[in-house]
């Protein structure tokens, strides 16, 4: 059965296509049939006026066009779009979801962050092994870090806080935002250095396929603090002409390694499994779940 789904993110706006089947154990599972990605960084413009340009609404616009005339064409069962951090702290929000309404005749939902950490989360088909009672769930996007932990498979707690990679290149993460998320995974102290660590977003998956164990796909704090050092001390374009990184990926994969070692650092959490999962992932499974 194939669904669609689009993810409005700070950095790009992703329409995920993907076949959902049941496993041999009556478990569904996707299967990515077709990923378009689209670098409009609506996050530059609103973490540094508050508000999305005129330039990046029409962009976002035309976009939105192309990708309902791929649905046309794919067909789906059902199809569900979202947007997150860049969306949710424009001023004109309102007003862009009614241009889209209006221009391009289709449905854009606004989520909060304890909504977009729960979807990711439900983004079922994850094989690993649940080595300590505590799991965490870290998508680190470009205007927001969400983070969900589960105990022994069972949902305790979710955050989401203002600390983005597009943030952190332009400069508008607050002390406070660091410090809220120190005292926030303090809470799980007694489990310090006994934590199960999801990493949900293109730059730990990118992290993992540079730098760390592409067999297992995860990668270990001494992997990414190394990944760190390096790609920080190479120029821009460098990780796009010799490591073939993409533009829209060269700049925003230093922060997010540095959101990462952050909260590595403050939990102990030895290494990072990468699944290459994320919030269009998860719209998928809740809309099979809807379906079903």
């Amino acid at each position: 059965m194939l669904f669609a789904s689009i993810d409005i993110g700070s950095n790009a706006v992703r329409l995920l296509f993907s076949n959902v089947y049941l496993t041999d154990n009556g478990d569904p599972t996707a299967s990515k049939a077709t990923l378009v990605r689209i670098p409009l960084r609506l996050g530059e413009d609103v973490f540094k006026t508050s508000k999305i340009s005129e330039e990046r609404i029409e962009k976002l616009i035309k976009t939105i066009k192309a990708f309902k005339l791929l649905i046309e064409v794919y067909k789906p069962i059902a199809v569900e779009a979202c947007a997150t951090a860049a969306m949710r702290e424009a001023s004109n929000n309102y007003e862009i979801i009614e241009r889209i309404k209006n221009e391009a005749d289709f449905d854009i939902r606004i989520i909060d962050g304890f909504e977009e950490a729960n979807i990711i989360r439900a983004s079922n088909n994850l094989n690993f092994t649940n080595e300590y009672e505590l799991t965490m769930y870290i998508d680190v996007g470009g205007g927001s870090t969400e983070i969900s932990v589960l105990r022994n498979h069972k949902f305790i707690s979710c955050q989401s806080f203002n600390i983005g990679t597009i943030r952190l290149l332009n400069k508008k993460v607050e002390k406070q935002a660091w410090e809220e998320l120190k005292e926030w995974l303090s809470e799980f102290r007694n489990d310090f250095g006994r934590i199960n660590c999801i990493g949900t977003g293109g730059n730990i998956n990118r992290l993992t396929k540079l730098y760390g164990n592409q067999i297992d796909n995860n990668i270990n704090f001494l992997q990414l603090q190394f990944a760190y050092k390096q790609l920080k001390s190479i120029p821009l374009n460098e990780r796009i002409e010799k490591m073939g990184l993409r533009p829209d990926r060269a700049d925003v994969i230093v922060p997010a390694a540095k959101i990462f070692l952050t909260i590595m650092k403050s939990t102990g959490v030895e290494s990072i499994i990468a699944p290459k999962v994320g919030l269009a992932d998860g719209l998928i499974y809740r809309l099979y779940n809807q379906y079903k």
